[in-house]
Order: structure tokens, then sequence, then C-alpha cells
């Protein structure tokens, strides 16, 4: 399968990896960083100068692959996504831009190839968890999808460090927030839902983000009582960015904000990706609750280190891109929409995770590749392809029997004063 990665970036660089190390996939590599092109070349990656801008460059240069994903910032996605239907290729990208991706459904209307937006950590992996954990109830109250991506070593005031496109961190600080309130789709501000929980003896808090449920509150609506999604920060986090967006009115300047980050922010590899569901409802005429956890962390594969969010967002759309080919997913727009239907079981998205996985492996040898596939798991494919802990059939750990984490016992919620149930 002959794939155009159309940004080579963070997450472009590590798409083009994983896929190249399998020995499935022909990889191009576009952008218009001559220096992020030439890194790429230097480790082998065919590439390809083009203005990413530029839809029709996009259309001439892509026509005779078979698919193109789009690792671009979330405000090309909509121009890159014409290009793709123009060019007659699948198109698969990350962004978690609600407007975007609705602009790209409608774009896809009558198309015969496939359009499959968000494809990434969350939205993408966290939908399919959360699915699978509902799957298990005879009656739904509440979905809470938590998801972090952290430093794991804060030190500055933020406790933050900059992991992936700062244009997409202040976007979902930023665009309204969809979510479930009594069986219904409704918009939620930004920042609010302050809520504090602790996972491993670690303090934590979350709030309301735009985009990371992907469409899990259509496929949902009516089937549960609350379903929300919020983005995991230390404690303070929080506060200092709605100063800076509220107070100081940062949000209505948003490239002043993107230079005061890029400038002040500093970037890390040291990170750890917090994925965190929570499910509760009616199983066998009891009410229980049941949840999700893993901590991925950053580790080497294929010879040089990746973060954590790396890892798990580039693994996430590999995994799309191996059942695309295999066709255990919808072929054309038609149908396309349905993916998350068509990845709702633990059984399918453990399948998922095999390409990640024998990425990991970085050999070139199918025989030595399946001879190693066990033994070079990374822990964040790992911890993807392990099951729920409840509400399926029991199945072998998947995580480092020993974890540098600790096993904490499930964490428990609390907003203010009151407790969360």
């Amino acid at each position: 399968m002959k794939i155009a990665i159309v940004g080579a970036g963070l997450i472009g660089h590590t798409i083009a990896h994983l896929l190249r190390e399998t020995g499935d996939y022909e990889v191009v590599a576009f952008d218009r960083d001559a220096d992020a092109l030439a890194k790429l070349a230097n480790e082998g990656i065919a590439t390809q100068r083009v203005d990413s801008a530029d839809a029709a460059a996009i259309r001439e240069a892509v026509k005779g692959f078979d698919a193109l994903v789009n690792a671009l910032p979330y405000y090309l996605a909509v121009n890159v996504a014409a290009a793709a239907k123009a060019a007659g290729v699948h198109y698969f990208d990350l962004t978690e831009d609600v407007r975007a991706t609705s602009a790209i459904r409608e774009l896809a209307e009558g198309s015969n190839r496939a359009f499959m937006p968000q494809c990434g950590l969350a939205p993408g992996f966290i939908g399919i968890a959360a699915h699978e954990l509902v799957n298990g109830f005879t009656e739904v109250r509440d979905v809470k999808m938590r998801v972090g991506a952290l430093p794991e070593y804060p030190t500055n005031a933020l406790k933050y460090n900059l992991t992936w496109s700062v244009d997409g961190l202040i976007n979902e600080y930023c665009q309204p927030c969809e979510a479930v309130r009594d069986g219904r789709r409704q918009w939620v501000q930004p920042l609010e839902g302050l809520e504090h929980f602790s996972l491993d003896g670690i303090e934590y808090e979350a709030f309301n983000t735009s985009g990371g449920l992907g469409t899990l509150c259509e496929t949902l609506e009516g089937k549960v009582e609350t379903l929300d999604y919020k983005s995991v920060r230390y404690p303070g986090h929080r506060e200092l960015i709605q100063f800076l967006l509220e107070d100081l009115r940062l949000a209505t300047d948003r490239d002043t904000l993107k230079s005061i980050m890029r400038r002040a922010v500093p970037s890390t590899k040291q990170d750890v990706v917090l994925v965190f569901v929570t499910v509760t409802g009616v199983k066998h005429g009891q009410l229980v609750q049941d949840v999700f956890t893993r901590k991925i962390f950053a580790k080497e594969i294929c010879g040089m280190p990746m973060s954590a969010i790396q890892i798990t967002t580039a693994g996430a759309m590999c995994a799309v891109l191996d059942l695309f080919r295999e066709k255990k997913l919808p072929q054309a727009a038609s149908c396309a929409r349905s993916r998350c239907r068509c990845m709702r079981s633990s059984r399918t998205a453990s399948a998922s995770c095999t390409r990640a996985a024998r990425s990991s492996g970085c050999t070139r040898s199918r025989d030595a590749r399946r001879a190693r596939r066990a033994s070079c798991r990374s822990p964040g494919v790992r911890a993807f392809a392990r099951r729920p802990r409840r509400g399926c059939r029991a199945a072998r750990s998947a995580a480092p029997k020993k974890r540098r984490d600790g096993r904490g016992a499930a964490p428990a919620f609390r907003r203010g004063r009151g407790a969360m149930r």
C-alpha cells in the first residue's frame, strides 16, 4: 500500500518510521520544511517538498498513491482533504477540531474513497476503549473519558511541557466542547467542569477541552445519560491557562499566546500519556463501575527515542491503516462514518495495535519480525492491546509486570468537596 504522509513534523515523522519498518507500506513524506524532510531522508524515508498550504500542489503530488495521511495542524485539514478527494485517494487524519471534521464529512459525501478523520489518541483510541466498556452494560449512566499528555517531571508554574502541536493545544482550550447530558448532545464551555482525582498516588486535575470525543456523542446519544471528555493536567494548570485566555484576552489573540508558549514553555520527550475511562451503569442487575486506565511512557523505538505522545498518536494512526489495508474497516465514504462502530470491540482494538507493535520490532525481515514480535512490542502499544479490567473476557496482561508508576487502586474522583459517583 502506497502512503503519502503530508506533514513531516513530530507525529508525521513517527508515522513514517512505524509504517516503513513493517515492510508492508511504501511511504513518502511531503512537507515544505526542507530541514524536516532532510532529517527523514537521512533516515532512509523517501521525501518530496511541497507547499503544505497549497491544495493544488498536494493534489498533484499525491496522485497515484493509495492513501493520504494528514499530519499537519488542524487548520490545514480541510484543504488537504479536498486535495485527497481531487486526487482520488483515501484520506486519514489526526485532527481534533470539530469544525474541520464536520467540513470533511460534508466534503466526503458521494466519494468512492474513504475519509476517516480523528484517527489518533484522542479523538481516536479513547473512543474505542470507552465504547468497549459501554458494550458490557445493559443500562449506562455515565461515561467519563480522560486523557493527558504530561511531562514526567513538571518544573514550571504551568506544570506542563510542550509535547505536541501548540496550535492544537490552544485550539482545544478555546473551542466549544461536545457532551451528552440527560441523554442529549449539548455544547459545554472549555476549561469548565474542573475536577480532581488521584492515580497511583499522584494528584491530577481535569477539565473540558474540545474535540477529544470524536463521533462518540453521536454514536451514544440516547443510550447514555452522561458522557464527557476532559484533558488531564497537574493541579494548577487550568487556573493559569484561564488567566491567559480570559483575563489577558489571549483567546482572541492566539498568535501572541502561541509565541509566548513557544518562547517560555520548553518541549520534552520525557513525557507520560495517561488514558483513563470510567463507565457507570447496570450490569447483571447491579450498579457497577468499570475502569480502563493506562500510563504510557517514552521509549526507544526503531533505534530512536520517541515520546509517549508520539507512540500513542502515531501508533493509533498506523493501527487504523493496518485495519483498512486488511479491509476490516469501511472502504468508501458512504460508510466511513461507522468506523467507531466497526472498531468498537476490544478484540478489534487489540488487533488494531498489531501494526504498531510490529513496527516497534524495527526489523525488515518478516520471519525475524514474527519471531521478535512478542519481545519487541512497546509498552504503549501493549497497553493499548490490553483489554479492560472488567466487562469482557479475561486476557493475558500486556503491560510490564513491574510498572514504573506502581499499581495503585482505581482513582477516586472529587469535584470540589462532593464525591462524583
